[in-house]
Order: C-alpha cells, then sequence, then structure tokens
C-alpha cells in the first residue's frame, strides 16, 4: 500500500510511458474505491460533475482512495474553480476539466489547478495535500507542481476545431475526448463523434489522451488507438453485468 504521498505521482508514471488504468466513481461509492485498489487500478476518476456530491461526499472518498493507495483525479463542473481548489487541498492529484473550447480555456484550468507561477490557486500547508502542515511551504509547493495533473476535456466541436492548441498549452498534462457530450454537439451521432474524438487525438501532437469504456474489448481497442490512461465506467459496467443476469432463467 502506497503511503498519502506515492513515490511516484501519475504525472511522472505518464512521462515515463506508462498506461495506467482508472476506475470512475460517481458518489457515493466508497466500496468501489477501495475494490479498485485491491484489483490493482492505478487511479480512481471521481465525478463530480454529474451525480449527487456535497464537499464532505468528495472528501471521504478522496480519503478512502488514499487508504487504498489509489491516487485521485476530480471532474469538477464547468467553471468551479472554487471547488478545484478545495478538492486539491483534500489530497486530489488533479482536476478534469470539461468542456475546454479554446487555448485560452486551457490556460485557465491551468491557472486553478497550480500554485504561482504557473497557477493563481491559493496556497495552504495545513491541509490533507499538505500533510497537515507537516511539509514546509517550499516542499509543498515543489511536490504540487510535480504530481498536479490538468486534464483537459474536450467535448464540443469547437474544442474539436481547437485541439491542437488545447493541447500544446503550458501545464495541460492530458487531453481527454468527452464521448457523451460530444455525440450531443454533434447531432447526437456517435459515429460522428468517434471519427472527431481520432481528430482530437491526432491533433494531441504527443500529449497523453485518455479514454472512457465499459469493456475490456473497448479498453483492449483504446490502448491499440494510443491512449495513455484508460478509465472503466464503472456504472456502465454494472448495469451490463445487471442486465446480463436479469435476462438469464
Amino acid at each position: 500500500m502506497s503511503s498519502p504521498l506515492s513515490p511516484e505521482p501519475l504525472k511522472s508514471r505518464l512521462a515515463s510511458g506508462d498506461r495506467l488504468r482508472g476506475l470512475l466513481v460517481r458518489v457515493p461509492a466508497p466500496m468501489l474505491i477501495d475494490m479498485a485498489g485491491t484489483n490493482g487500478y492505478d487511479f480512481i476518476f471521481l465525478d463530480t460533475e454529474h451525480g449527487i456530491a456535497d464537499q464532505k461526499d468528495i472528501a471521504d472518498h478522496i480519503t478512502a482512495a488514499r487508504a487504498a493507495g489509489l491516487p485521485t483525479l476530480i471532474r469538477i463542473g464547468e467553471g468551479e474553480a472554487a471547488l478545484a481548489l478545495r478538492v486539491l487541498d483534500a489530497g486530489a492529484e488533479g482536476i478534469i476539466v470539461p468542456h475546454v473550447r479554446t487555448a485560452e480555456e486551457a490556460s485557465a484550468a491551468v491557472r486553478m489547478s497550480h500554485y504561482p507561477p504557473l497557477g493563481d490557486r491559493g496556497f495552504a500547508t495545513y491541509t490533507a495535500a499538505g500533510q497537515w502542515g507537516k511539509t514546509s511551504p517550499a516542499d509543498h509547493a515543489a511536490q504540487t507542481a510535480a504530481r498536479t495533473l490538468v486534464i483537459a476535456m474536450i467535448e464540443d466541436a469547437e474544442g474539436v476545431s481547437n485541439a491542437g492548441a488545447i493541447a500544446q498549452t503550458p501545464g495541460v498534462d492530458v487531453i481527454f475526448v468527452g464521448p457523451s457530450d460530444l455525440a450531443a454537439a454533434l447531432e447526437y451521432d456517435a459515429s460522428r463523434a468517434d471519427d472527431a474524438r481520432l481528430q482530437v487525438w491526432a491533433a494531441a501532437s504527443g500529449r497523453p489522451v485518455m479514454a472512457i469504456v465499459s469493456t475490456a474489448s473497448q479498453a483492449r481497442k483504446a490502448w491499440e488507438q494510443g491512449a495513455a490512461m484508460v478509465v472503466l465506467n464503472a456504472q456502465s459496467a454494472i448495469d451490463d453485468c445487471l442486465a446480463d443476469w436479469a435476462a438469464t432463467s
């Protein structure tokens, strides 16, 4: 089991070329987090954009993930800089920012996620992220800069057009195409949305990309297409399993 500050952050693992497996969890579901740790997952994707969650729920789930040795990436809602600050203070290792349409919006995502000089996040060491004040300000600033991941979600036609500029924005670490919102933006055409996803991945120009899947076969395809991070949608996978069992006689 890892310590609260794992010796190898996700950011450095990505730089080393590791493939990272994550589990998407919608609050409340701490048991799924513990199960992910037991099964060797690399991180938790905690979704606070969709679903029901208050800040105590989020903090409890981050704590559960830390206990399981898993870093947590938090998907916030659009424009939720205050929530980004709080979840990073609570120990999240990165922020997933939805509906990034331009390089300027990508820069805003970086600023809300990082301390100066890269960003303008408020500084504190007396938080879980600062090991409750046991980390010196200088060490905390250095550790945070080395660990914090900024993941830009592209899920609009404008974002697809600007994918190259978004991916090259300083401080953006990973590109993630949101398939459902992108399909909705493209007249609910899943085929067009998947073509657009591949277009975004090609435009990422070496920046790691993340995929979301519901099955092992989809995961294998995502790895083959070049994904660096693949997230299993736990809710969808569980629903499929329940449907399979319901169809038995």
